[in-house]
């Protein structure tokens, strides 16, 4: 199918879910008693209404072409939900490849608002003193996972071993290195220690593993499914096993605090957006696995096999909620292992405010920042 087909399929099935989701709500009064929990908005319009639209504006977003960032490739979706709830806006999208790139980008002024891990977003907080950011909605938990070779079925057999993250400092790296600390395996920067850590890009991960230059990885979805699938891997660590509930930050909402104050409109409209696609992505899966799937081959030519995508997907939660308390325990974590600074307080780095405004317009329990 070519490329107008598919903005055609996007739209059409972003709009049917939406339309479908506010006639039930308008019909019983809520959410179908037998969805999930977080099944679609009910109300399109009066009780979520994001007030007037906003004057002409240009909206810099950043997104990543990966299914952790699943909501955020929904409503960006040429004919999606943000071009629906912002029409007279130039929206602009940018693909990252790293949280890292994407912080530097909204430093460098070149992007205003962008879906992100929580350990880039503690850095760009720390970097500019609390000031330059702040997360203003969750979007996916969980998703990560130690992956090892056969034979290794405990962690005293990761002694002498070499395992991947995606890079130096990162989310996924500062977890692998905190949980080989508590089971007494030290780790440097350097690559030594105990157990050598190698930060590398995930597609190098999964030839490197294929290889047998490396013993395993601690990596997001779809790189752990993939490495299940096609290197043999199994599964040593579930991250959501360490977290209470089994829920932690993988992807969070981050905007710059200059666009913030100079759109709240707009930014209203964007967390209208992000959390239909939140709703949309949990409700109705085989569509949504499509629709992100054809914006992973936008951004990439190439699209992951149904059987990767639905095995991933199954490992993903996506919320609204940040998850901050996780946020703000990775950040102690990096800061043990010499990764960070000291982060101070964080409760600064959340604005959750005009979220709250529309869970609580829909009827919904509001989410929680950190207490000060």
């Amino acid at each position: 199918m070519g490329t107008n087909g598919w903005q055609c399929r996007v739209g059409t099935l972003i709009v049917a879910t939406v339309i479908l989701a506010a006639c039930a709500g308008q019909g019983s009064g809520g959410a179908d008693p037998g969805a999930s929990s977080q099944a679609p908005a009910t109300q399109e319009g009066v009780d979520a209404t994001p007030g007037p639209l906003p004057d002409e504006v240009t909206v810099r977003f950043g997104v990543f072409a990966n299914i952790t960032h699943a909501p955020g490739l929904v409503a960006l979706a040429d004919g999606g939900l943000l071009a629906r709830l912002l029409p007279n806006a130039h929206i602009e999208v940018h693909p990252f490849n790293s949280g890292t790139t994407a912080v530097e980008a909204m430093f460098g002024d070149a992007i205003d608002i962008t879906y992100v891990g929580p350990n880039p977003a503690i850095n760009a907080y720390t970097k500019s003193d609390g000031r330059a950011v702040r997360v203003i909605s969750g979007s996916t938990s969980g998703g990560a996972f130690l992956v090892v070779r056969p034979g290794i079925t405990s962690a005293a057999d990761l002694r002498g071993a070499k395992i991947a993250t995606p890079s130096l400092g990162n989310t996924q790296d500062v977890a692998l290195r905190a949980w080989l600390a508590s089971q007494g395996l030290a780790t440097d920067t350097a690559g030594g220690g105990d157990v050598s850590v190698v930060p590398q890009e995930n597609a190098q991960t999964l030839e490197t593993f294929v290889a047998g230059t490396i013993d395993g990885a601690w990596v997001p979805e779809p790189w752990a499914t993939r490495l299940i699938q096609d290197g043999g891997a199994h599964v040593l660590v579930d991250e959501r096993d360490l977290w209470p509930g089994g829920r932690y930050v993988t992807t969070q909402l981050m905007v710059g605090t200059g666009f913030l104050d100079a759109h709240p409109d707009v930014v209203r409209r964007i967390l209208l957006a992000n959390l239909k696609a939140v709703d949309f992505v949990t409700a109705q899966p085989a569509a949504a696995q499509t629709i992100v799937n054809a914006e992973i081959e936008k951004y990439t030519t190439k699209q992951l096999s149904p059987e990767l995508m639905s095995a991933a997907w199954a490992n993903l939660e996506f919320t609204v909620d940040p998850v901050a308390s996780s946020l703000q325990a990775s950040a102690q974590a990096a800061q043990a292992l010499g990764l960070l600074g000291d982060p101070g307080d964080l409760a600064g780095l959340y604005d959750l405010g005009p979220l709250n405004q529309l869970l609580a317009a829909l009827g919904r329990p509001e989410v929680e920042g950190l207490q000060r």
